[in-house]
């Protein structure tokens, strides 16, 4: 299984950025995805997620009313796009992927990774 993240990159504050995770090796139809960053020194944090079929959403309180999570299935896709960018949003940003009745939102229930995509938001 690859989880493939990009997208990333150097954004002034207030802009925009659309982040892609590309799966391949298992049936992204049928797998939850969701996204998390972690900044330097900080834990690991939920960011977004949904769920196999795009019915359900999640965001994390942070983020709310300023990214957004979509998926295409029939490019084995998922993206978040990030508008109104803060320097706090600087991470990198990890997709994730799932299959079956498990949380959207934690961590520990997400059984493949990709490699992550850096996000800096400059002042």
């Amino acid at each position: 299984v690859q989880l493939q993240a990009s997208g990333g990159g150097l954004v002034q504050a207030g802009g925009s950025l659309r982040l892609s995770c590309a799966a391949s090796g298992l049936t992204f139809s049928s797998s939850n995805t969701g996204w998390f960053r972690q900044a330097p020194g900080k834990e690991r944090e939920f960011v977004a997620a949904i769920s196999w079929r795009g019915g359900s959403t999640s965001y994390g309180d942070s983020v709310k009313g300023r990214f957004t999570i979509f998926r295409d299935n029939a490019k084995n896709s998922v993206y978040l796009q990030m508008s109104s960018l803060k320097p706090e949003d600087t991470a990198g940003y990890y997709c994730a992927a799932h299959q079956g009745w498990k949380r959207l939102t934690e961590a520990g229930d997400y059984d493949y990774w990709g490699q992550g995509t850096l996000v800096t938001v400059s002042s």
